[in-house]
């Protein structure tokens, strides 16, 4: 369907640059929100929109956002708004943003109205609210996923190009999965949680929906980590952006079994998200999800109720008619355990994250259907609980064990429904998530949302990113060029390659006397000089020391000029380089440009 309307960042991105005014455009958009939408609890008006867009006229156009509409979570605090939860009777009125919030606002972007969700987020189904039931923006006779069900509406069919949620149980990823958008789960602790509601304060994490792995890599970025005030009940350092091992294929984790519902096409279609996982480069490491789902249970079986039940303690008590009836189910299991409980859960819980942990040390990353069925709402009316709890089996454990997570679209079933699956990996990893979600999506043949339009490239161009840990360019030149004794080292340090390169033509190579394995000499000359083959890894900082505890005399770590720019490194970079003394009886092998060829003729 061909469109004038913006609808991923780089549709404002375009508008804007070609002279769109943002009055007009936010207002546009606006217009877009209908008032009978049951995605939308609050619809901000006229006066509350202008403030912001005066205020835009004060920051630069540069900003990531700027003059970018978007859409909250009703549980989610906006100064002079209310916030809900979906329960009027609970509403109150913050004096200040949610540090998320201030933060977007901050890049440019306007807010233009709060969503609706299963109240109190207690729910994956989009159903549990007064404001109205949610449908899926493919086929309303099905449910939207919940609880974050108005903001995945709302970005699914065009109405903004992003929107906050969050995500304790899955509120973040299902949502996305049924209609056919990306849902970013950061690591829980990773993202400023003040001014958000809980549902499980000690589990929660802000998420984001968007149309494309991109524009949600963005907000995450503008989002940031959490101030040094803020105190945190998780938390996981930063990872280096990327998965997998030097030289190695991407290992990855998928259910033994699936239990994916058939009749809605689901199972076709995990098996054809398997098959082109395997298309892509991939190992397949078939798993038994048995210990995963153990963790799950623990979720809403388990005390965890208890903290639901902490931030609606004084309505429950005092109005419970004021609950919706499944909501109030669910958090008057609260009553049933006691601190002795709590306290049996959470060391079931340490005991379970120990016993998975080996399991990273065989994989990199899981994939998982994001959720085996999408059921009708009226099936939902009729079964609440039980067809809630089917949509939690591969999201529950997630928040529970500290994991990150990212749900990407896979395909459209014969049935016309979304089907999306999830790429899990350890806390700390959601950059590296982001660039493996985005090599899954450019293999994606799919349309933006609720069909808004065919992707194109500048769709899917990744601008920015979650923090990652930072990471050095090393450039080798002999004994750890892939294939060589020591590489190794570099695999154990999960190390990538970065480049095949050659170093400027000012270096001559020899080869030292009494090393072993046999090793080069790499020295700069003012004159004479070669291009010497060479290999740029990119190196996690942190691990840098002990790599470089392990560099014999007379070689060390010095700065290397490259025959060409290393990306976003430049020319410049971190390598091996060797003392001048043990260069005097060392034979001069620089004609054959490189130490692998050397040793090849060497070999002869």
């Amino acid at each position: 369907m061909k469109t004038d309307l913006p609808f991923t960042l780089a549709d404002w991105r375009s508008a804007y640059r070609d002279g769109a005014a943002p009055s007009t455009l936010i207002a546009a958009a606006r217009a877009r929100l209908g008032p009978d939408d049951p995605a939308w609890i609050h619809r901000c008006d006229d006066a509350f929109v202008d403030a912001q867009l005066v205020r835009l006229d004060t920051l630069p156009r540069t900003l990531p956002l700027w003059g970018v509409p978007f859409a909250v979570k009703d549980n989610i605090d906006v100064a002079g708004l209310p916030t809900t939860a979906a329960c009027p009777a609970f509403a109150y009125v913050p004096e200040r943003h949610a540090t998320v919030m201030q933060r977007l606002l901050d890049a440019g972007a306007v807010l233009v109205g709060k969503t609706n969700l299963d109240q109190f987020a207690t729910g994956l189904v989009g159903t549990r609210s007064p404001y109205g039931e949610v449908p899926n923006s493919f086929d309303p006779a099905h449910v939207s996923g919940g609880s974050s069900s108005g903001s995945a509406s709302a970005v699914a069919r065009g109405l903004v190009p992003f929107a906050l949620g969050t995500d304790t149980a899955g509120s973040g990823r299902v949502p996305a999965g049924f209609n056919n958008l990306v849902g970013l789960k950061p690591t829980p602790g990773s993202v400023p949680m003040a001014g958000v509601l809980p549902a499980c304060r000690t589990l929660d994490v802000v998420s984001i929906f968007a149309l494309t792995v991109a524009d949600a890599a963005q907000v995450s970025a503008v989002m940031g980590t959490p101030p040094a005030d803020e105190p945190l009940f998780a938390s996981a350092r930063p990872q280096p952006p990327w998965l997998g091992r030097t030289g190695a294929a991407l290992r990855v984790a998928v259910p033994r079994r699936s239990e994916c519902d058939a009749a809605l096409g689901y199972e076709h279609a995990w098996a054809e998200s398997v098959q082109r996982l395997q298309a892509l480069g991939a190992e397949v490491v078939p798993v038994d999800m048995a210990p995963w789902f153990e963790v799950a249970r623990l979720l809403y079986d388990g005390p965890w109720v208890a903290e639901r039940y902490a931030v609606v303690q004084a309505l429950y008590e005092s109005s419970p008619d004021t609950l919706d009836p499944t909501v109030r189910r669910v958090i008057g299991e609260a009553h049933g355990h006691d601190a002795a409980a709590a306290f049996r859960a959470r060391y079931r819980l340490e005991e379970a994250r120990a016993r998975l942990a080996p399991t990273w040390q065989s994989i990199d990353v899981m994939m998982v259907p994001t959720a085996t069925t999408c059921p009708t709402r009226a099936a939902v009316a009729q079964e609440p609980v039980a067809r809630n709890n089917d949509l939690g089996r591969y999201t529950n454990f997630v928040n529970l064990l500290g994991l990150a997570a990212l749900a990407v679209p896979a395909c459209l079933t014969e049935r016309g429904l979304p089907f999306g699956i999830t790429f899990i990996a350890p806390g700390g990893c959601d950059a590296a998530l982001v660039e493996l979600g985005s090599r899954w999506e450019a293999g994606n043949v799919l349309p933006l949302g609720a069909r808004l339009r065919d992707a194109v490239a500048d769709d899917r161009r990744v601008q920015a990113a979650p923090a990652a840990a930072a990471t050095l360019p090393i450039a080798v030149v002999g004994a750890h060029l892939s294939g060589m004794p020591l590489h190794g080292q570099l695999v154990e340090r999960g190390c990538r390659l970065l480049a095949l390169t050659r170093t400027a033509p000012c270096y001559r190579l020899h080869a030292l006397a009494g090393t072993a394995p046999a090793k080069p000499g790499l020295a700069r000359v003012a004159e004479g000089g070669v291009s010497i083959a060479v290999e740029v890894y990119e190196m996690p900082i942190e691990r840098l020391g002990s790599f470089v505890a392990l560099i014999p005399p007379p070689l060390g770590l010095g700065s290397v000029e490259l025959e060409h720019d290393c990306g976003a490194w430049g020319r410049w970079v971190k390598g091996f380089i060797c003392e001048p003394h043990a260069l005097a009886d060392a034979p001069d092998v620089s004609a054959f440009g490189g130490w692998r060829a050397y040793l090849e003729r060497a070999a002869r």
